[in-house]
């Protein structure tokens, strides 16, 4: 393990090609399952099927496994910050995800931000860093998130900042729907890290 910031530690140091495709993989994923995967689902599925009506489900799980993965595969703050701040951006500019409440998300990127980097550091720190359970390192990274997600959102809200008849769709989709996709998020990821583990041994 590279004697060096949390930031720059990772589970195995791969090969420049490995390193090169992981980081453009999680790359594309960061950015185009929020701007087109819902649109996506929307053109292959009805409009009342489970998978359109809980895409938002869908896309934060699979953006969230993509987050864990930068942390336990990618190094160095440039690719970290760069999957930290493209979901939001990408799930805002797309306009699918939140609908007609995608404009006052814009209040919310730099507190997703902090979210994302805590679930990212959580790992790179817990896991990587310390040695410690991977599950671990999820539930407090989660925690964090979630915590610091809905909690700027909360304030925000007491201070007017969203349209009262979105308050109720926006507090579950900053509280619980985050939880729930960082949760199945987690799930997807420890299934990689566990193949990836194996080839390592």
């Amino acid at each position: 393990m590279e004697k060096e910031g949390v930031i720059y530690q990772r589970v195995h140091d791969f090969g420049k090609a490995t390193d090169i495709i992981q980081t453009i993989a999680i790359y594309l994923i960061a950015l185009l399952v929020p701007t087109f995967l819902g649109q996506i689902l929307k053109g292959v599925f009805p409009a009342t099927s489970i998978v359109v009506t809980k895409s938002q489900l869908i896309v934060g799980s699979i953006v969230n496994a993509s987050l864990i993965l930068a942390a336990t595969n990618l190094k160095g703050w440039v690719k970290i910050l760069g999957v930290v701040t493209m979901p939001s951006i990408s799930t805002v500019l797309s306009g699918y995800v939140f609908g007609t409440a995608s404009v006052f998300m814009i209040y919310m990127i730099p507190a997703i931000w902090v979210g994302n980097f805590a679930l990212i550091y959580s790992y790179k720190y817990i896991l990587v860093s310390k040695n410690k359970n991977y599950f671990l390192a999820g539930i407090i990274g989660i925690i964090i998130k979630v915590a610091v997600i809905f909690g700027v959102f909360e304030i925000l809200n007491l201070l007017g900042i969203f349209p009262v008849k979105l308050v109720k769709n926006l507090q579950t989709a900053m509280g619980l729907t985050q939880a729930i996709t960082a949760t199945i998020g987690m799930l997807i990821a420890f299934i990689i890290y566990k193949l990836e583990i194996s080839k390592i041994k």
